[in-house]
């Protein structure tokens, strides 16, 4: 049997099974798969964080450097995020510069860190109009089974969260934690077979009609969201999955992300 029969085949599986209200992992359509979250994991960056969703693995790095400010903002620190989908990941990743969908990744979970003002850029300031901290968050996919953004979202406010800004002795700028004011994570609902389903997997990502992803902040407010595939979605549904992102992004911040300490 070639592999093309084989994946028509697990799709025709995965949507009956939705027309049934099943998943093949058993899982209920509004359920996270099991999540693992560890902080502190490179020890040359300013802060890190591991996340598996499942089988899906995502690493981030935040690394600080000294830059000058965008002429519009002197006073403000700058942020810059970048996603390498690595070939050991999938065999649809290739080696290279980072590719479309990379890209449209890290501005998503880069719009959900900038629009939700989710760090104070003033107190990155070193001298106004000639030195901020520039912040990268490293996003690095190791193992794609499935919604590796929400996963990235995860471990991008994870790492934040740890970061401490280094004193610099040249300016007299002292140390001081990252100064986070808001804790974004996000959450990807699929359609499958007329059904909106949480934390997909890769076999689900690809059977899907449509897809939304949707970034809270903590007061409910959206700072991200993204719609993908060729099926719409009425207004009605968008705020069904708006009320349901509310729900999921309170449960992974209370879960994983709140209590999380500088030193974990």
């Amino acid at each position: 049997m070639s592999d093309e029969v084989i994946s028509i085949l697990k799709r025709d599986r995965i949507h009956n099974l939705a027309i049934e209200g099943k998943r093949s992992d058993g899982r209920a359509f509004d359920e996270f798969r099991s999540i693992t979250l560890k902080t502190n994991v490179i020890q040359k960056a300013e802060g890190s964080a591991y996340v598996e969703f499942g089988d899906t693995k995502v690493i981030v790095g935040i690394k600080l450097q000294k830059a000058e400010p965008f002429s519009d903002s002197p006073g403000l620190g700058i942020i810059m995020t970048g996603m390498e989908l690595n070939p050991i990941a999938s065999p649809s990743f290739e080696a290279g510069p980072p590719r479309e969908n990379a890209i449209e990744m890290s501005r998503i979970v880069d719009r959900g860190i900038r629009e939700s003002k989710a760090i104070d850029l003033e107190k990155l300031c070193i001298k106004e109009g000639e030195l901020v901290w520039m912040i990268f968050i490293d996003i690095s996919i190791l193992n794609d089974a499935g919604n590796i953004l929400d996963a990235s979202c995860l471990a991008a406010i994870a790492a934040l969260k740890t970061t401490v800004i280094p004193d610099d002795e040249e300016t007299g700028f002292k140390s001081i934690p990252m100064p986070i004011q808001d804790l974004p994570v996000g959450v990807t609902l699929v359609d499958v077979g007329g059904n909106i389903i949480v934390d997909p997997t890769l076999d689900e990502e690809l059977v899907c009609q449509s897809r939304v992803s949707i970034i809270v902040n903590e007061n409910g407010e959206i700072s991200g969201m993204q719609k993908g595939g060729s099926e719409p979605f009425t207004f009605d549904e968008i705020y069904d999955m708006y009320e349901l992102a509310v729900e999921k992004c309170n449960y992974l911040r209370e879960t994983f992300i709140r209590d999380i300490a500088l030193l974990d």
